[in-house]
């Protein structure tokens, strides 16, 4: 069957395998009908009948007729099938030597191949006993020209078995067939659901992107904004306090339109562009030294083994203690303790700051009563700690955060080894319904 798709391309991805059957089987024909004329024209195998018909332009061109068909045997199999049996079973009548008949065979294999599976059963019977009939019909064309039936029971049997053989193989070959188009069919399908599966992961993949380009978006504003009030109250008091914030405050800017440049450029990407992660514990503590230049007091230590991590688990534990120092500098007093354990086996980020009376009922980055402009109106819409803790679980891991006797607390848990795609996506939907487990900055 052609091809549905109307393009040059599958037209001639169609049209080679089709080319190449019909050489084939005009090769067979050809071989066929060599064969046949090289047998009549031997008078047949052993010693010569002497009432045998020698070859002539009858014997000919019904040898021909026998085998030449068989150029079109797979377009339409019961009719070459029957040509070749009637010219065959007329060279035998017309007392021709023909002792293999070559072209039936081949003919009758291929009406095997193309009616032995075949659902109507109409068909499949008469196909069957087309084949299977050859061998009496040649007896009784023996018996009419007067030849003793009983002397040739060894090449009636012979025949028999030939056609009942050839029946056979073509069913056997029609299984193959079908097993391999089987097999052909998965072998598309499962590239088709690989595709679906490499679209799938790049759609998974840009939502990801995008969740980074909110959280650099978010955090950004937030330190402009702590920056930028520090800016405002120093100016008259402390120029070159004030000059500090306002310079913390370009480079923030700065850094954020590239990330953001980096980001956007990955989202319009097609080909699974991926932005370069955080590898090691150097950008953790390049991320602290940020925040403690822009005029958050932190006490830091970060200890332990300081092997690359995993590109996961490093975007997670940057992207935490990120949101953890700006949540400390926006709703804090000034100060953080920052302890990251780096552990053959998981990492661990622990950020303690005191929080503003008041002001330890928020939600992370904009969280609900803390962020700009009021109560569920602040940048990142209060998703902060529920962000962190989404990114801690699709790993595998946990994370916790609260406020006790006037000091925030956040801690977190992320394995080095990252969980398989099919778990990740599992635990994902999982830890919706996570809710805060205490009270929030």
């Amino acid at each position: 069957m052609p091809p549905e798709r109307d393009s040059i391309a599958a037209r001639a991805a169609y049209a080679g395998p089709v080319q190449r059957e019909r050489m084939v089987d005009a090769g067979v024909a050809a071989l066929a009908a060599g064969l046949t004329l090289g047998i009549l024209a031997s008078d047949g195998f052993g010693m010569p009948d002497p009432r045998a018909r020698q070859l002539d332009a009858l014997g000919i061109l019904l040898a021909l007729a026998s085998t030449l068909p068989l150029a079109a045997r797979r377009i339409a199999p019961a009719t070459v099938y029957a040509v070749a049996a009637v010219a065959t079973l007329s060279l035998v009548f017309l007392r021709f030597p023909l002792d293999l008949p070559v072209g039936a065979g081949i003919a009758g294999y291929t009406l095997a191949v193309a009616y032995s599976g075949e659902p109507r059963r109409p068909r499949y019977w008469l196909s069957l006993l087309a084949v299977l009939a050859f061998t009496p019909a040649v007896a009784v064309g023996y018996g009419l020209i007067g030849f003793d039936v009983w002397t040739l029971t060894p090449e009636m049997l012979f025949l028999a078995a030939m056609f009942v053989g050839v029946w056979i193989a073509g069913d056997r070959a029609r299984l193959r067939g079908e097993r391999m188009a089987q097999l052909e069919e998965l072998a598309r399908r499962t590239a088709r659901e690989a595709e679906r599966e490499r679209r799938l992961a790049a759609a998974e993949e840009r939502t990801r992107i995008a969740r980074e380009l909110h959280d650099a978006a978010g955090h950004a504003i937030n330190v402009i904004l702590v920056q930028a009030g520090a800016a405002r109250l120093l100016h008259e008091r402390d120029a070159e306090g004030s000059r500090a914030a306002i310079t913390t405050i370009e480079e923030v800017a700065r850094g954020t339109i590239g990330e953001i440049d980096r980001l956007v450029r990955a989202l319009r990407e097609d080909d699974g562009f991926e932005p370069p992660a955080p590898a090691d514990a150097s950008a953790l503590e390049e991320l602290v030294e940020r925040h403690r230049a822009g005029g958050l007091r932190i006490a830091s230590e970060i200890a332990g083994d300081h092997r690359d991590l995993p590109r996961g688990v490093a975007w997670a534990a940057y992207r935490i203690l990120q949101e953890a120092l700006t949540n400390a500098a926006r709703h804090g007093r000034g100060s953080a303790d920052v302890a990251i354990r780096l552990g053959p086996d998981d990492v661990r980020i622990t950020v303690s700051n005191p929080a503003l009376p008041g002001r330890a009922t928020g939600n992370g980055v904009g969280g609900a009563g803390n962020g700009v402009g009021g109560a569920g109106n602040g940048v990142g819409g209060g998703h902060g700690i529920v962000g962190m803790r989404e990114r801690a679980t699709l790993l595998g891991g946990e994370l916790r955060a609260g406020a006790d006797d006037g000091v925030f607390r956040l801690s977190a848990r992320l394995p080095r080894a990252e969980p398989d795609t099919v778990s990740a996506r599992s635990v994902v939907k999982q830890s919706t319904a996570v809710t805060n487990e205490g009270p929030t900055q």
